[in-house]
């Protein structure tokens, strides 16, 4: 996976990605609204830390490439 290195599952959005980022991604689009990070936004993201902060996983998504319109 491109956003946190797990083992990816296909082509998602756009990108690599596993089934944990797709998933997210999805879910954060379509509701709107992620919550802000507490550490100002320098969290590492990885297969094990992915799950702590939404906003940086949001952030990770996006450098990526994911994009809704896919």
């Amino acid at each position: 996976c491109v956003v946190c290195g797990d083992k990816g599952s296909g082509f998602h959005y756009g990108v690599y990605s596993c089934e944990g980022c797709k998933g997210f991604f999805r879910r954060t689009v379509t509701k709107g609204y992620v919550k802000a990070c507490k550490s100002g936004s320098k969290c590492n993201m990885d297969m094990y830390t992915r799950r702590k902060c939404p906003e940086c996983r949001l952030r990770s998504c996006r450098a990526a490439g994911m994009r809704s319109d896919c």
